[in-house]
């Protein structure tokens, strides 16, 4: 491709909403540009990168047995009411009516269609197992789109479905997936971590998200540098300490004015916050059947949550153990509606309320709550004589400095970015959409089910992310729109009327030199023959905005044809990822160019290796906010 026929412009400056590194490089370097919040065009070099990410998922899907398909973007909402969903989740769904009145439903993702398809398709257990996957658009409403392609709400993902006769079988699968998504990733140059998470609104009975470690992610990913242990803070489990046991004591109410936090309370009456008992009141919308899930059937709870006074509530873990569609703060009108009293709540002598408390409470004796007085607080609470719960289950969450479940190790908490997860959805929509097969024995059974996704301009967002400088992108030689960007600069040369030298009063011209053009051209084509993906920069433009552009567009290896690389007795050669130059003879560029691509395949092939290889945090070696540093990835061992 010449650059002057390209379909993009490099930008001097990035807007101002481009909050972070990837999204800024991009823009400038005229991979992408934004129509809406969140909605993106990708022009021809993000177009050629995305298809090398794509042509990537395909190579691995397909080496676990995938066959690759295409569902439609639209559905009939009827699908999502058969599974729920449609009254399960709110705004982000993009939710429309057809010309005729009939309900319909943008792609948020494919579980419902794939039950479709496969209730229709599959009747014998001699179909099974498959692997059916597709690359398609979606779109998810998000309230929040940032981050340039982090955070989006049209997207194009690569959706895999695992169909089986039984969990044995999904659990090959799962695993399969598991080793898939590192090959990819390494592929892509892109170093992970896999971590447990929450199912969320896809259901199922176990879910890893593969992270990219960066400040600039939303999620925090709790860690064990001892044993390997990762998890999502949303699901992360901890050690807990139980304070040493003691002997019961009555219960009693004193003041304690102007003490409206657990932090107040404890500095007033001089005690840990470790023996405190600290209230949260949640409105929570529960359907009142889970199983049918309609939306006129659900209605809003007023919990009454608690956690001992050092710890914080995890939100996730208490909308899981509810089965909560929806949690919200409860306002203080709500609270006082139950007999307490906003800042001095405690369940102690409440009626009609749902407690939920920490399953470390009731190992906790002579705990400080609320007297829901104002002003006022109860000294010696405790579970079983003062009040109980009606859901007693682990709702903390995780901070950097608690103990490992595993080890007893201390956690640490870093940032990281979802570019990829997998999901064992077992029975949970081939139920709902009643996708059964015929065993053996002439029995109806469902279909058990994963589903595994990877958003391929988020995985695009991230490699910009992990492989750039102050000049721009440094892409991946196994992602980079092309693998060699070529520059020709054209010399002025001083010609004289019927000669090269000058004469009485002959005017002088300055001129184009045409050697570096011809030997450009010529270089151009015989790239292009070998078979090397090649930008030619054509254009009518200084060194240095070319040399600018290059670095922008961040193309792994550089040639630069000038005059005075030719009087040298060649063509200069870069890599985008070192500083050294070097002059390499006309003759000899080709074979140095495969070399060198070969040279940058092999270090990222080296990558790609067995999970099961790297079993420790030990071995995760990172510097959050260095762009240079590594991360070697590891399994979840829990």
């Amino acid at each position: 491709m010449r650059m002057s026929k390209l379909f993009s412009q490099t930008l001097r400056d990035a807007p101002a909403e481009a909050e972070i590194a990837s999204h800024r490089s991009l823009l400038r370097a005229g991979y992408i540009r934004q129509l809406a919040a969140g909605v993106f065009s990708y022009l021809p070099l993000a177009r050629k990168a995305l298809n090398k990410i794509e042509n990537i998922l395909r190579s691995e899907l397909n080496a676990i047995g995938g066959q690759e398909i295409t569902m439609p973007v639209v559905h009939p909402a009827e699908l999502w009411q058969e599974t729920k969903r449609w009254y399960q989740i709110g705004d982000e769904m993009g939710r429309f009516q057809d010309r005729s009145g009939r309900d319909m439903v943008l792609a948020m993702t494919h579980e419902e269609v794939i039950g479709d398809l496969i209730r229709k398709e599959i009747h014998s257990y001699r179909q099974l197992p498959l692997l059916l996957y597709h690359i398609q658009t979606k779109w998810r409403d998000d309230p929040r789109p940032r981050a340039g392609l982090i955070r989006v709400r049209e997207f194009t993902m690569k959706d895999s479905y695992s169909l089986d006769l039984d969990w044995e079988g999904l659990d090959i699968q799962y695993r399969a997936h598991y080793q898939a998504y590192f090959n990819i990733f390494h592929r892509c140059d892109l170093d992970v971590l896999a971590v447990k998470s929450d199912v969320g609104m896809m259901g199922g009975q176990l879910a890893h998200e593969f992270m990219y470690l960066s400040p600039v992610g939303e999620d925090t990913i709790m860690i064990c540098e001892t044993c390997g242990y990762s998890a999502n803070r949303q699901i992360a489990k901890i050690k807990k300490i139980t304070l040493q046991k003691e002997k019961t004591q009555p219960i009693k109410k004193v003041s304690t004015p102007n003490c409206k936090t657990i932090e107040e309370l404890a500095d007033f009456l001089g005690i840990p916050k470790t023996k405190t008992a600290k209230a949260v009141f949640i409105m929570a919308t529960i359907p009142d059947d889970p199983g049918k899930g309609e939306i006129s059937m659900e209605h809003e709870q007023f919990v009454f949550a608690i956690v001992r006074g050092d710890m914080e509530l995890n939100e996730t873990k208490l909308a899981n153990a509810l089965k909560a569609r929806n949690l919200r703060p409860a306002t203080e009108e709500e609270i006082r509606n139950t007999g307490a009293e906003p800042g001095y709540a405690s369940p102690v002598d409440l009626k009609g309320i749902l407690v939920v408390v920490d399953d470390l409470i009731p190992e906790s004796q002579n705990l400080v709550a609320g007297a829901n007085e104002y002003g006022y607080h109860l000294l010696n609470v405790n579970y079983g004589r003062d009040f109980t719960a009606e859901i007693t289950t682990d709702i903390v969450a995780a901070k950097e400095g608690d103990l490992c479940p595993q080890c007893s190790s201390t956690l640490k908490a870093v940032r990281g970015v979802e570019v990829g997860n997998i999901f064992k959805l077992g029975t949970r929509y081939s139920e709902a959409l009643d996708a059964r097969y015929q065993d053996k024995d002439g029995n109806a059974r469902p279909i058990v089910m994963g589903s595994y996704g990877i958003g391929s301009g988020r995985l695009l967002a991230c490699i910009a992310e992990a492989h750039h400088d102050q000049n721009g992108l440094k892409l991946p030689i196994s992602v980079a729109p092309y693998q060699v960007y070529l520059i020709v600069l054209v010399g002025k040369v001083k010609k004289y009327a019927g000669s090269d030298f000058p004469s009485q009063g002959a005017e002088a011209l300055v001129v184009d030199q045409p050697e570096s053009n011809q030997v450009a051209e010529e270089l151009y084509m015989e790239l292009q023959a070998a078979g090397i993906e090649v930008l030619y920069d054509d254009r009518d433009e200084s060194p240095g905005v070319k040399f600018n552009d290059a670095d922008l567009i961040g193309i792994p290896l550089r040639l630069t044809v000038s005059q005075r690389a030719l009087s040298q007795g060649g063509i200069e050669f870069k890599r985008r990822d070192q500083n050294e130059r070097r002059i390499i003879p006309v003759d000899q560029v080709i074979e140095v160019v495969k070399e060198e691509i070969k040279i940058l395949g092999n270090l990222i092939s080296q990558k790609v290796i067995p999970v099961d290889r790297v079993n420790s945090v030990n071995d995760l070696l990172f510097s959050l906010g260095d762009p240079s540093s590594s991360l070697t990835p590891f399994s979840h061992s829990g």
